[in-house]
């Protein structure tokens, strides 16, 4: 049931932020119960994540953190960003916190003057797949540190 409450806030943090590497804390904990091991071993350096190359975005509902997601910059011509790091909170799940992120996600990416988010998922995420495919993202080549694993699914848009 989407019962998002108005309180919900998304903004910007840095990777390094309390917020966010609690978040992220959890999301690669959630992944390794789904994948096994670490949860996503893909390198990934914080700064990254520093306008203008990229952003982190932190979801507060009723002050809490809930959510985060971010992008940073992929590919050489410039016009491609990498969605990393999606997460929601158990406790805030399926009240479209998920779906909040994205959007706000590819409007950074937008200001930013990105064209295009391009995102690796696993095949054990049934509930992200369904979210990504119903706003508009299509399968792609794979592409980064999974794109020869089995089960690597990846997705991409035009903004």
């Amino acid at each position: 049931m989407r019962d998002l409450d108005i309180e919900l806030d998304i903004r910007p943090v840095r990777y390094d932020h309390p917020d966010a590497r609690l978040l992220v804390a959890a999301a690669l904990a959630d992944l390794g119960e789904r994948y096994g091991g670490g949860g996503d071993e893909t390198p990934v350096d914080g700064a990254e994540f520093d306008p203008p190359a990229g952003a982190f975005l932190v979801a507060y509902l009723a002050g809490e953190p809930v959510g985060c997601g971010g992008w940073r910059s992929h590919g050489a011509a410039g016009d491609t960003a990498e969605l990393k790091r999606m997460f929601t909170a158990a406790r805030a799940r399926g009240r479209g916190v998920a779906r909040a992120v994205l959007t706000a996600v590819e409007a950074s990416v937008r200001a930013h003057g990105r064209e295009r988010l391009i995102l690796e998922c696993g095949d054990k995420q049934p509930e992200a797949i369904a979210m990504y495919v119903s706003a508009g993202y299509q399968r792609i080549a794979n592409f980064g540190y999974y794109r020869d694993e089995p089960g690597c699914l990846s997705f991409g848009r035009t903004l």
